[in-house]
């Protein structure tokens, strides 16, 4: 194990890029590593869950191997009303079957690691983040996950305590919980990002018809048309860290590899899962370097006789 709990790992989304993003984070519970606090959005969220169970075949089959599943998803689910991604199923179903053993819940609510799952409240737009204390079973953990990577119209909106929630991307941080890690305290980071150095959220457009097509949401509508300022803020307060050396981010390097957020062939998944690792198995030397730096700070706090617990 590598204890490193003055650090934060942050968890972006992005669809079925989470396959590339997938051999990122293999590689960190490969060697052990075990966070003061996680938090993931989206995608993000589900590789938090496994993350946090420590289930690696499962956050390497999770975007990949997954798609070929029948009830996985597809247009034929979509206009079942479904969802193009059988969210009824992914979250509520499946992880009683999936794989050779349900997921081990119990592991990620009893992990020592401190957690976060990042969703968008539908009526107002404001985002929210769940932890431990807001959970007391499986599924109410899995219908957080599944609010927290629910694309409106594209899956069914969930509703938890009767308040509709869609993707945290469209809450207050863009889409990588760094607000939710700042507020609980911590100040060093790791995070896995699903987008190349230096991308830019560009503007988004079209905003008549974003506003027609979620009249039912308007606040969702606001939120998705304004995210762009938003994430790259995030981004840009990200920049400032590493550059403080607090903080070290993951992107991804092979471009190419990268896949749409709706890909779903599976030989295309599979390669860009393989980049994945084999990038994070590159840098592996350089993440040691800043993770043993953290863990160095926080035993030396602990030797002063001030606990670290991050928040």
């Amino acid at each position: 194990m590598m204890p490193v709990h003055d650090t934060a790992l942050l968890l972006e989304g992005g669809g079925m890029r989470a396959a590339y993003t997938a051999g990122i984070v293999d590689v960190l519970m490969s060697h052990g590593v075990e966070f003061g606090w996680a938090g993931g959005i989206s995608a993000g969220a589900s590789h938090l869950i496994s993350y946090l169970t420590g289930e690696r075949d499962r956050i390497r089959r999770n975007f990949v191997d997954f798609v070929l599943e029948p009830e996985f998803g597809g247009w034929t689910w979509l206009l079942r009303g479904k969802g193009y991604f059988n969210a009824e199923y992914i979250y509520g179903r499946a992880p009683g079957l999936d794989l050779p053993r349900p997921y081990e819940i119990s592991r990620a609510l009893t992990s020592p690691t401190q957690f976060r799952i990042g969703a968008t409240n539908a009526e107002t737009g404001e985002g929210v983040y769940w932890g431990r204390d807001d959970i007391a079973s499986g599924e109410d953990l899995m219908v957080r996950v599944r609010a927290s990577s629910t694309i409106p119209l594209a899956m069914p909106v969930p509703r938890i305590g009767g308040v509709p929630y869609v993707d945290g991307a469209f809450g207050a941080s863009g889409g990588i919980p760094l607000d939710a890690a700042e507020a609980d305290g911590f100040d060093r980071f790791f995070a896995v990002l699903s987008h190349p150095r230096d991308y830019v959220k560009p503007p988004t457009s079209k905003h008549r018809l974003t506003r027609t097509v979620l009249r039912k949401y308007p606040a969702v509508a606001e939120a998705m048309i304004t995210r762009p300022e938003r994430y790259n803020a995030t981004m840009e307060r990200l920049y400032d860290l590493e550059r403080q050396g607090r903080a070290f981010l993951v992107f991804p390097e092979d471009v190419d590899q990268l896949v749409s957020s709706t890909e779903r062939d599976i030989r295309v998944l599979r390669r860009s899962l393989s980049y994945g690792t084999a990038q994070a198995l590159r840098q592996w030397p350089m993440w040691e370097q800043f993770l043993r730096e953290s863990a160095g700070a926080a035993g030396d706090s602990a030797g002063a006789g001030a606990a670290v617990t991050g928040a």
